[in-house]
């Protein structure tokens, strides 16, 4: 699935159609650069998922966790990992206890732990048009 956005708001829409389609033990893997629009993203997944909108990058905090007290959307960024990291290292995150939790789990700059990612990944690429405008793809089973 291709899909242009004109807007950070038509960006977040999208998300929440993608997070009404997901499931337990799904794993996301955003790849876009700076200002794509990866967080925006998240913040529609967590409103479609029905977990609210109030989503923040976890740049610094490296994960965040959304929940609503069953649903668990765990939200990575990568971008301090190096992608030379190693399985133990990047254990010491978390990611593969989250994976394993049955949550929902989004990776952002998944690129740099891309030999870490399971089968069945669904991945999506942002790629930035112009200020507002994004292009969208989306690979993942028949749901989308």
């Amino acid at each position: 699935m291709r899909i242009i956005t004109h807007s950070a708001e038509q960006t977040e829409q999208l998300g929440r159609q993608i997070g009404a389609r997901l499931k337990s033990g799904d794993v996301i893997a955003f790849s876009g650069g700076l200002g794509a629009g990866k967080t925006a993203m998240t913040r529609g997944i967590a409103a479609g998922m029905g977990l609210g909108d109030d989503v923040s990058s976890p740049t610094f905090s490296l994960m965040n966790e959304y929940s609503d007290g069953t649903l668990k959307l765990y939200h990575f960024d990568m971008y301090r990992i190096p992608p030379e990291s190693s399985a133990e290292e990047l254990d010491f995150t978390g990611f593969y206890e989250c994976i394993e939790s049955g949550g929902v789990t989004a990776v952002e700059w998944s690129e740099n732990i891309a030999a870490a990612l399971p089968q069945g990944t669904i991945r999506i690429d942002i790629k930035r048009i112009s200020d507002n405008e994004r292009e969208i793809t989306v690979n993942g089973d028949d749901r989308f």
